[in-house]
């Protein structure tokens, strides 16, 4: 069959490019989870929906802001698979354990964010300034639920809220890489859950210094 670029019947009607758009999304996300950004092409892109690259680049400009719309398109599955309104306060924590349950479900978004977010450390990278914002805003939810849930619970010293709240988002991305490179070896949801609650409850009512279950050796 031969690939085109745009339909030979003049301009797609507005269902149909959407429908396009939406599986050349798709395309990217099996491509970039499998090769990363950088040795992905447009070319294994345009392969898998039956386009040429000019084809690719008539629906989104460029490589780079693909990319950008292969990461808008990740959230909006995250809205429409856990919630479609994320909650603020103690219902935030749930709603983190929902979304690691959903994520069980879906191996290739989950391995399209491992990948690129691990790549946007590199220089220049173009979703740098994404991911940069991104644990920058979540980080700030998390931290505001940990305030509510401490003024609920008459938790006066705070000094643990910011690391809890990053410690949150690493473990849960910690985990996610280990379920990607052995699924059977972990459950991700209630591992998820057991790391969120223990944190949770560090941050309530600290436990003692793992110093104090060592043993004497002297």
């Amino acid at each position: 069959m031969a690939k085109t670029g745009t339909s030979s019947g003049g301009a797609r009607s507005r269902p149909e490019t959407a429908l396009k758009r939406t599986e050349i999304l798709k395309a990217a996300i099996e491509t970039f989870g499998a090769k990363g950004f950088t040795n992905g092409t447009l070319a294994d892109i345009a392969e898998q929906v039956d386009m040429t690259h000019a084809g690719v680049l008539h629906h989104f400009g460029s490589k780079q802001k693909l990319l950008l719309e292969v990461l808008a398109y990740r959230d909006r599955s995250d809205a429409g698979l856990v919630d479609q309104h994320i909650p603020g306060g103690p219902e935030l924590f749930l709603h983190l354990v929902r979304t690691a349950h959903a994520n069980a479900l879906r191996p290739g978004i989950v391995q399209v964010y491992a990948v690129l977010s691990s790549e946007s450390v590199t220089d220049d990278h173009p979703a740098r300034a994404f991911f940069e914002g991104r644990f920058r805003i979540l980080r700030s939810d998390v931290r505001a639920a940990f305030e509510q849930l401490c003024t609920q619970e008459g938790v006066t010293d705070r000094t643990t809220i910011d690391m809890a709240s990053a410690s949150i988002l690493g473990v849960m991305d910690g985990l996610q890489l280990q379920w990607l490179l052995d699924p059977t070896s972990i459950d991700l949801g209630a591992a998820s859950e057991f790391a969120i609650r223990a944190i949770v409850s560090e941050v309530l009512r600290p436990s003692a210094p793992l110093e104090s279950y060592a043993r004497d050796r002297g």
